[in-house]
């Protein structure tokens, strides 16, 4: 008869054999999310690679605003004084307009044919060498609208005397959420797949939001404060178009561009849609909810 020492042992080794055989499953299945993960990367950056030709051409065009434009929302920054100094007249640029033009509009190409027959989605371009850059300034993001490329670096810093709170709210890339103290390091981030728009905001001070698109190729703009915009060096061919605002409906147009062309497009927002998205008074200190998208694409 074993002795109360030997089933012991016995009863000791079967439990780590189990243990152990379970690991060894559980570690399959972290390998195959991580195969399952790096597919769904390849597949994301995968594509032929484009070769310059020198017959690329240029999309540049204005986005309009017509009728009454809305007037600017001030931002209450009570919450902080340090915003509030540093910032005293600080308003909303959820919708901003001047001479009939609109701001902050981002516009890229979605998807479309070469004029040698490719499929726009399968080209792929190398990431630019430059560095994109997100500023925190008078508790504000700036720009509001920033464009980077998949693989391209992008650096959050922060310009104030207070501290902020990081959220970038990715889906298709991922989302994080991160304090920066006044003269903290640099936050550094690269992202593998394509997604419009990522919202940001500052859980510390809830009237800061800001988007980033991110794109596979390097055709894309934001409109400026005379609501111009300009894409260069894009393939000749159709494509299909996005004039994408964060609360105005999205606009989609064909433009087709010739070889070497400098192609004109304009799109048009109306008061209508404006006053349908947005509410009046101003932006008070409210919690950080997250505002509907309109038009999100991934």
């Amino acid at each position: 008869m074993p002795t109360k020492r030997a089933r012991s042992w016995v009863a000791l080794l079967v439990a780590l054999c189990l243990l152990t055989f379970a690991a060894a499953c559980g570690g399959d299945d972290e390998d195959e999310e991580l195969a399952e993960d790096d597919a769904a990367e390849s597949t994301e950056t995968a594509g032929v690679k484009y070769t310059v030709t020198g017959n690329e051409g240029t999309l540049t065009g204005s986005i309009n605003f017509t009728g009454d434009a809305p007037q600017p929302k001030p931002i209450s920054m009570d919450q902080d004084p340090v915003c509030g100094q540093s910032n005293p007249n600080a308003t909303s640029e959820e919708v901003v307009v001047k001479d009939g033009k609109l701001q902050n509009v981002f516009v890229y190409v979605k998807d479309g044919k070469t004029a040698d027959g490719k499929n726009f989605a399968t080209l792929a371009f190398d990431a630019p060498a430059d560095t994109r850059v997100l500023d925190q300034q008078g508790c504000q993001y700036v720009p509001h609208i920033l464009g980077v490329q998949t693989g391209q670096k992008l650096d959050v810093k922060n310009s104030d005397p207070t501290a902020h709170n990081v959220n970038l709210q990715a889906k298709s890339n991922p989302a994080f959420n991160q304090s920066q103290p006044p003269g903290a390091p640099l936050i550094q981030k690269t992202f593998s797949r394509a997604e419009v728009l990522i919202p940001v905001k500052c859980n510390q001070h809830p009237w800061m939001k800001s988007y980033i698109g991110v794109m596979k190729h390097p055709f894309y703009a934001v409109s400026g404060a005379d609501g111009k915009f300009e894409i260069k060096g894009l393939p000749p061919g159709t494509y299909n178009v996005v004039a994408w605002h964060e609360r105005l409906k999205e606009q989609t147009q064909s433009v087709t561009v010739a070889a070497k062309e400098s192609k004109s497009q304009d799109f048009s927002f109306t008061a209508a849609s404006a006053r349908n998205s947005l509410e009046g008074g101003s932006l008070e200190v409210l919690p950080a909810l997250e505002l509907p998208m309109l038009g999100r694409h991934h």
